[in-house]
């Protein structure tokens, strides 16, 4: 029969834990009708949601046991219920369906918990707090919130009187304030303190006899005022607040108030959380009598206050008629009012008794049972020994023993936990780590102030890390409860070397050493191993041997063994045996464990690469199958060091970026990450920087930018990425393209001066492109003061160009107008030339050439030719004979070099008597061939690529420095 009970018991009990995260879409008050459709829950579930909806809010419930002390907190537009369960809660319906005024709903692991994420639309608001064992959120639609009191709370004239109405036997105060304000009220020895959540002055001129106490003093503070009454110690203390009042009663009966539940809470560091409605302000004082430092936290009416006196290392929360308040003798206390939450905590987490000190006596253990380790995360060896009666019997005895405990802590919450402690150390020890782990979880579920207690927190830290789940290791090892805990240290130490943390696993396994040796062998082994490695990636060889003489030592099992040679090899190595240390990494390749054997070749590769003895293709060839060979650790990102390394130096670079990228997207967590995410920016930086990609066609060099464009580097060097490559595209006439590029930056990622020049350039290109009002919009939208002089002279030059080519001829000229610049007469001589303005502009292309015509040894370039044509032309349809006689002077000797030698003798020789015979429109039709907007355009892209070193040979990409080798997988 007691087995038949037992089984029902655990059956009942598993359902009970399976329906865990549910939720109910049910009404939660007779105003609120049902916005979902509805589904009934178990009253017991630890976790129930209750969602329900008016026309004014949607509200949403937490309750259950885990569910009712859930924390709500609130980042701007983002509201965070954390929930104390790692099986996240089924929110499936909020998700697809969020209430008005919620933008999206997501969940989100934390340690030992779930967060639930909801995020505010615009305009919208949230409201919590607590009511009828649930946690409550409001959630208004913008325009929707309830308004906030209206009027200034401090009344007007200044000060808040204070009248008196007095007994024999007892006192009360009233405070008349303009509006609700938060307020605490205690006794601190011989007198009451009253402190308000608002700085104001207090009007005592009706307040001079207090009857039983003694007279009030008050003081104001930056944001808070607080009254300190002397009173007898026999005096009672009671608080009621009714509208804006706050009435003080000193002496008489005690009045009852909703008294404040404060848990403890060991979900991260150890800390108190006081459930109070309405909390508002947490206001530190000195007591002039006494000179120590104490906290008061404010709360809005109605009156709450705590009963009790309650006693740590840290602090002591006093009893209050309302709000808290709080003696510490530390000076890093933090107390946080978060909505109806306030959370009391230190760097580190309070010091408090584990929460078994709290549970009832257990019965003498027996013989056979495992015994507790001197430290919570140390395992034993004995746990693991099953005595005569073998495994099987051994461990349905203690599942027995631990099954009926938790029958009784299901009806006790004070029951003890030794025997299901027990199961646990001995499942630990016996190397079943996901059984050891279950009973840890239900052990939490069932009881969630367990998970203060540091040898559970301990051995279910043991147990993942056992069966390689590392992060949810690391998670257990940094709680609260394990802080200064040797063993813990060990542990840590561990972890870090596991995921190539060199620095951190010294610093770890040396603050763990008086505890190693109570190990077992093969944890003994592992240990030593793992610190070996670290001592090696870390510089200190002798450290080195000495760890590894002390793993071989242990005689562990043959994967760790193997381990410990790998170790062994990669020491060869760095000694510069590499003919021993390519034996080793040899011999361990040949396991028939990719844990060990991956870190092995990617040894052979790295030592044959540096021989000579394998190519750098063939190596590529091996490192791709090691990438899919053993993942998520250590090992990968060194072989995707590796290989990206490689791709680089042989010219493939879109393979080396993706192979980097990769990695960095699922390893990001990882220690080596950031050498990872190093080498992915340097690649970036000098293909489009340094100008390795200069040997890309340009096409293929836009096409990788693309691809990889989240990797372009904020600021400066970003934006010289981006003009280098629009260069290259402008060299090939690339343009619309080229414009795109500098375009995004100038809209998303520049300001100032910065923006000003990037816009600059980007007009240049699409007046290249013939897009005359988009170069004006970029221009005009990133005026700003104080430019440089010659920049501002370039982008006026170019404005007026822009409008020229619109056809707006006057507004471009008095754009020009004062600019003597070479760039401004330029553009001023071609519109005056398109107002057939012969003479001005004949003069000013003459002007542009300087004395040029004394150095006959040279030919005249193109562009020079175009403006001593169109100078020519000019004079001779101005009728300019003496100017046009003196260019044709000037400039004959270059009449047999040039390109176009008819068009420039025509232009020189002028009209000659062919007046009659073609008109002023026939004529100019000889510049056809001499077009300045070419010359421009040639000199624009000159100009650019001086200014982006487009001159200079490509540059080859450096290889990544070698990495690290990565430790083997634990066995």
């Amino acid at each position: 029969m007691a087995g038949a009970r037992t089984s029902t018991a655990i059956g009942r009990t598993t359902a009970a834990l399976g329906a865990a995260g549910t939720i109910a879409l049910a009404p939660i008050a007779g105003a609120v009708v049902p916005a979902f459709a509805q589904e009934a829950a178990a009253a017991l579930d630890p976790i129930t949601i209750r969602v329900g909806a008016n026309e004014g809010f949607t509200r949403v419930e937490f309750a259950g046991i885990v569910g009712s002390r859930s924390r709500v907190r609130r980042d701007g537009q983002v509201v965070v219920v954390r929930i104390g369960s790692t099986a996240a809660p089924d929110v499936s319906r909020l998700k697809v369906d969020p209430p008005p005024g919620v933008e999206k709903v997501e969940t989100r692991a934390a340690l030992d918990a779930t967060e639930l994420v909801i995020t505010l639309a615009e305009g919208a608001d949230a409201r919590t707090g607590s009511a009828d064992g649930a946690v409550w959120l409001n959630l208004y639609p913008a325009g929707a919130a309830p308004a906030a009191p209206a009027g200034a709370a401090v009344p007007t004239g200044g000060a808040v009187p204070v009248v008196v109405m007095k007994t024999a036997e007892q006192v009360s105060l009233s405070f008349a304030w303009g509006a609700p304000v938060g307020a605490a009220v205690f006794r601190r020895g011989d007198a009451v303190w009253v402190v308000f959540d608002t700085a104001a002055r207090m009007d005592m001129s009706k307040a001079h006899d207090l009857g039983p106490a003694g007279q009030a003093r008050w003081a104001m503070g930056p944001d808070y005022t607080a009254v300190r009454i002397p009173a007898p110690e026999g005096l009672a203390v009671s608080a009621v607040g009714e509208g804006a009042t706050w009435r003080i009663v000193i002496g008489g009966p005690t009045a009852a108030t909703t008294s404040v539940a404060v848990d403890r809470d060991d979900t991260a560091e150890a800390s108190l959380v006081a459930h109070m409605a309405g909390a508002t302000r947490t206001v530190w004082l000195t007591d002039p009598m006494v000179g120590d430092r104490f906290a008061a936290v404010t709360a809005l009416a109605p009156g709450k206050g705590f009963a009790d006196e309650r006693r740590t290392v840290d602090l002591t929360l006093l009893p209050t008629a309302q709000g808290l308040a709080v003696e510490t003798p530390t000076d890093d206390l933090s107390i946080k009012a978060e909505g109806d939450l306030v959370t009391l905590t230190r760097p580190g987490g309070l010091t408090m008794s584990p929460p078994s000190m709290a549970l009832d006596a257990a019965a003498p253990p027996e013989d056979h049972a495992p015994r507790k380790a001197e430290f919570p995360a140390l395992i034993l060896t004995e746990w693991a020994d099953t005595g005569e009666e073998g495994f099987s019997s051994r461990y349905r005895k203690l599942q027995d023993a631990a099954a009926q405990e938790s029958i009784a802590a299901s009806d006790n919450p004070r029951a003890p936990i030794e025997d299901r402690l027990a199961l646990t150390r001995f499942l630990v020890g016996s190397g079943l780590g996901f059984e050891a782990i279950g009973v840890v979880n239900a052990m939490f579920a069932e009881t969630p102030s367990l998970q203060g207690e540091p040898e559970l927190r301990g051995l279910r830290g043991a147990a993942r890390a056992s069966i390689g789940r590392l992060e949810e290791a690391t998670l257990d090892f940094s709680s609260g409860a394990l802080a200064g805990d040797p063993s813990t240290k060990v542990w840590q130490g561990w972890l870090a070397a596991e995921q190539g943390d060199w620095e951190e696993a010294r610093r770890a396994f040396a603050g763990g050493a008086t505890a190693i040796d109570d190990f077992p062998p093969i944890w003994r082994a592992r240990f030593g191993a793992a610190h070996a490695m670290a001592a090696l990636e870390t510089g200190d060889l002798n450290a080195a041997k000495s760890l590894l003489a002390y793993s071989f030592s242990q005689n562990a099992p043959a994967a760790d063994q193997l381990t410990a040679r790998l170790v062994q090899a990669r020491l060869f190595e760095l000694e510069g045996a590499t003919d021993r240390a390519l034996a080793v990494f040899k011999a361990v390749g040949r396991a028939p464990l990719d844990g060990i054997a991956t870190p092995a070749k990617l040894g052979v590769i790295r030592i044959e690469l540096a021989k000579g003895t394998m190519t750098p293709t063939a190596a590529a060839a091996q490192l791709e199958q090691l990438k899919w060979r053993w993942r998520g650790d250590a090992t990968e990102l060194s072989v995707i060091r590796t290989l990206g390394g490689l791709y680089l130096s042989q010219g493939r670079y879109r393979e080396a970026l993706d192979t980097l990228r990769g990695a960095g997207k699922r390893l990001g967590d990882l220690p080596g990450a950031v050498e990872l995410q190093s080498d992915l920016s340097n690649a970036f930086r000098a293909l489009f920087l340094d100008g390795a990609a200069d040997g890309l066609q340009p096409v293929q060099a836009l096409a990788l930018f693309y691809d990889f464009r989240d990797l372009t580097p904020v600021g400066a060097d970003g934006d010289e990425m981006v003009r280098r490559l629009a260069r290259r595209l402008v060299d090939v006439d690339l343009l619309d393209q080229a414009a795109e590029l500098l375009k995004y930056q100038v809209d998303n990622r520049l300001e100032g001066v910065a923006k000003a020049q990037v816009a600059t350039t980007l007009a240049t290109v699409l007046l290249m492109d013939r897009q005359p009002e988009p170069a004006l919009q970029a221009l005009w939208s990133s005026r700003t003061t104080l430019l440089p002089t010659a920049l501002s002279a370039e982008r006026r030059a170019l404005e007026a160009r822009a409008l020229m080519d619109l056809g707006r001829y006057d507004h471009a000229l008095e754009t020009l107008d004062g600019d003597r610049s070479a760039e401004a007469q330029q553009v001023r001589a071609d519109i005056f030339w398109k107002q057939e303005n012969w003479a001005g502009a004949a003069a000013l292309y003459e002007s542009r050439m300087g004395d040029r015509y004394t150095n006959t040894a040279a030919a005249l370039t193109p562009d020079e030719e175009s403006r001593v044509i169109r100078a020519g032309v000019g004079y001779s349809l101005a009728h300019d004979a003496g100017a046009l006689s003196r260019l044709s002077r000037n400039y004959a000797p270059f009449k047999d070099r040039a390109r176009s030698g008819a068009a420039l003798r025509i232009a020189l020789d002028g009209l000659d008597g062919m007046e009659g015979a073609a008109n002023a429109q026939d004529f100019a039709g000889l510049t056809a061939g001499a077009d300045t907007f070419t010359g421009w355009v040639n000199q624009m892209k000159t100009q650019l690529r001086e200014r982006t070193g487009g001159n200079r040979a490509a540059a080859t990409p450096a290889r990544p420095n070698a990495p690290a080798a990565a430790a083997p997988a634990g066995g």
